[in-house]
């Protein structure tokens, strides 16, 4: 393509071609790290790539920088940030591309617009509030919130720009006597101990981002950074204009000790006390001015073009003399400039990323009383309402499900309770209760005794302790066992008797899948992958008599995750272990194996398969249909859901839930959003569920879980009306 420019000056206003297999259509803006384009894939998908300025390229310790930079932001994708979807740090010029997000920032949305309204702020801080608990969550600090680093797009703000990463067994260090971040939105400690900031320093953040929204100014207000160094530190901050419910929810944010300020998981609870009309449901900017155009998602390039967020850079003298303490600040007003009273030195657009461990406790609240919904739809929760989420299959004519010391099941048409039954104390649920000869398995994830229950009563039909094992599969009638050694031991579902017991061929020690299409005459797969990951050999077993089926060696690091028609389904590895780089169908009938790569691979995807689709759900919200039939992928929906559940069809729509609880619906032609049912959060709202059940399809209706300890049905044949 013909080079294009820039408005900036420099060689590298001269666009690129390509950066790896993304054609770069037009420059964003530029930053102090480097230039960011918006480009797009093979498939088409737009994409945010931001290219290192030549200058840092063949800077080692900027290179190992920018490593760390991209694993901090592979790490923290999800909901309320923009997915990386590709990086080559080792390149001869680095870039990592991030999903492309339209959207203003926060700093524009404010320049155009104005303060943002108190229904909107709230929404706002909410926003925030979780993607900071998500952020927090995998161990990450981002010391560098501010209003241009927080995308407001449709379905809630994004923050971006992650910078240079700085784990805390990282060997790059903050060099001596400088500090990183933007002086406005930095806490006291990252003037005072720079070293041992921690995410106690994002809230502060959050809480004069807040003051921004709501007045167009920040807390602290100077022309010179030492002065709002010094304001930060000692001085009281300007509420002025805030509104009077969120007032006091900022003022704990702003508090000079780290331990004073909330958590995220208590700022949302205590937003959800401010107003009843508290929801989560999709966040609106308001109405833009005509003319604004359009944001990219990883807009790491917004530093550059908001003044406001100007950097300086100083060198500190802590012994010099301080300006008194103010008793009252107001917007525009100029603070004398006091030379040497903190240092400020944030270095081009770096921002610093820290390490932490989250040990917060759970918390636990009463049961709540079944309620039908009516119109077809109906809800109950069986349990109570701290029970955790409940896991669910469908069978006997009845919706059988487990949280932790009950299985149960429910009448499918209303969500009545038809049966419980007790488990063994401190039994916990992985995954749904399962039928396999005819008897309902409820402790299948629990080591040390089996048991094997009527599905229409719930009553115990036969109860043995087992030798100890690792793992166990229901797979057709048969339970396979599967000791640390190796050894596998088929047990009669039905009547709970020993079938065989051996090692399996090529398998050190197996661990078994299988899958629902298979009812005719199912096989339990193991797999091992090399040492190199350079393939995968693939063992495929008969449960009844633990004989190979059949058995072989594909290439790549292979997952099976569905079977049907004759044909194996499996996910292979992309460059980046865990990420689904492509999906490969084996048919062991005839040996032909076929391969579609991913434009984009899909982060740890969760998978599921209808006929010949399989459908991926990433990590970080991107859910994909790749047709094995006509050799590629159908279509890739962004939908923002983080670590949803795997992905269930049948054939007309896809359903996934999230970890709030929703249940989403989409067109499995056109791969787009349909509809999806309110959030049910729950008490424990700052507490995402270990693992997610798929949505359980019975007949026209769709059947889920939710953190609240509901289970609800819905028609499945119209998610628009749900």
């Amino acid at each position: 393509m013909a080079s294009q420019r820039n408005a900036g000056a420099g060689a590298e206003a001269e666009l690129p071609e390509y950066a790896g297999h993304y054609r770069l259509e037009s420059c964003l803006g530029a930053g102090g790290m480097g230039v960011v384009h918006l480009a797009r894939s093979t498939s088409g998908m737009r994409v945010a790539v931001k290219v290192v300025h030549a200058r840092y390229a063949m800077d080692p310790e900027f290179r190992g920088r920018f490593r760390q930079e991209v694993a901090a932001a592979r790490r923290v994708s999800g909901a309320f940030t923009a997915p990386v979807v590709d990086a080559d740090p080792d390149g001869g010029r680095p870039w990592m591309a991030t999903l492309y997000i339209p959207g203003p920032t926060l700093s524009e949305q404010v320049k155009r617009n104005g303060p943002m309204d108190p229904d909107q702020s709230r929404r706002l801080m909410a926003g925030l509030a979780e993607a900071l608990r998500d952020i927090h969550r995998v161990g990450v600090v981002h010391r560098d919130l501010k209003p241009s680093n927080v995308l407001l797009a449709d379905d809630g703000p994004k923050v971006i720009d992650f910078g240079i990463s700085r784990p805390t067994d990282s060997e790059l260090r903050t060099e001596t006597g400088k500090l990183i971040g933007t002086p406005p939105f930095m806490a006291p400690e990252q003037f005072r101990r720079p070293r041992e900031v921690g995410p106690a320093a994002d809230m502060f953040a959050l809480g004069s981002l807040m003051v921004h929204a709501t007045t167009g100014r920040g807390p602290f207000d100077s022309d010179s950074p030492y002065v709002v160094a010094y304001q930060v530190v000692h001085d009281d901050p300007d509420l002025t204009g805030v509104p009077e419910s969120l007032t006091p929810l900022v003022l704990r944010c702003l508090a000079k000790e780290p331990d004073e300020r909330p958590t995220p998981d208590e700022l949302m609870r205590e937003l959800r006390s401010v107003s009843a009309a508290y929801d989560t449901q999709v966040f609106l900017p308001a109405q833009r001015t005509a003319g604004t155009a359009e944001s990219a998602g990883a807009r790491e390039v917004s530093e550059a073009r908001e003044t406001s967020d100007a950097r300086e850079e100083a060198a500190a003298e802590p012994g010099a003399d301080a300006p008194s303490k103010r008793s009252a600040r107001r917007p525009g007003r100029r603070a004398a400039l006091v030379a040497g009273v903190l240092c400020v030195a944030v270095l081009g657009g770096l921002t610093a990323l820290q390490v932490f461990d989250d040990t917060s406790p759970p918390r636990r609240t009463s049961a709540v009383q079944s309620t039908p919904a009516g119109s077809g739809a109906w809800e109950a929760v069986p349990a109570s309402e701290d029970s955790g989420v409940p896991q669910c299959t469908y069978g006997a004519g009845k919706l059988l499900c487990a949280v932790p010391g009950l299985v149960l099941a429910l009448d499918p048409a209303d969500g009545r309770t038809v049966w419980r039954h007790d488990v063994a104390p401190g039994s916990t649920r992985s995954e749904p209760p399962v039928l396999s000869g005819g008897l309902l398995q409820p402790s299948l994830d629990r080591i040390g005794d089996l048991e094997a229950l009527d599905p229409a009563t719930g009553e115990p039909v036969w109860q043995q302790d087992t030798p100890a094992y690792d793992g166990v599969r229901a797979v057709g009638d048969t339970l396979l066992l599967t000791r640390a050694d190796g050894m596998v031991t088929g047990v009669d579902s039905a009547s709970g008797e020993t079938r065989w017991s051996h090692r399996i061929p090529g398998q050190a020690v197996p661990y078994f899948t299988s899958f629902d299409e298979e009812s005719e005459r199912p096989s339990a797969y193991a797999t091992s992958p090399s040492a190199d990951g350079s393939g995968t050999r693939v063992t495929a077993v008969d449960p009844a008599t633990g004989d190979v089926r059949w058995d072989a060696e594909l290439e790549g690091a292979l997952t099976p995750v569905g079977a049907a028609d004759g044909h194996v389904y499996l996910v292979a590895d992309g460059v980046v272990q865990g990420d689904a780089g492509a999906v490969v169908r084996f048919t062991p009938g005839t040996g032909d194996s076929r391969r579609v790569t991913l434009p984009v691979p899909v982060p740890q995807a969760a998978a599921g398969v209808h006929g010949d689709t399989v459908y991926l759900m990433g990590a970080g919200g991107s859910l994909a249909a790749v047709d094995m039939a006509a050799g590629k992928q159908r279509w890739r929906l962004e939908t923002g859901v983080s670590r949803g559940s795997v992905p269930v069809s049948d054939g007309r729509h896809v359903y996934v839930t999230a970890p709030d609880g929703r249940l989403l619906g989409v067109d499995a032609r056109k791969g787009r959003l349909l509809g999806q049912t309110r959030p049910r959060l729950g008490p424990e709202s700052d507490r995402v569920p270990g693992s997610l059940a798929e949505p359980v399809l019975a007949g026209d209706h769709v059947y889920a879980g939710a953190p609240d300890g509901t289970v609800f049905g819905v028609p499945g044949s119209d998610p628009a009306a749900w």
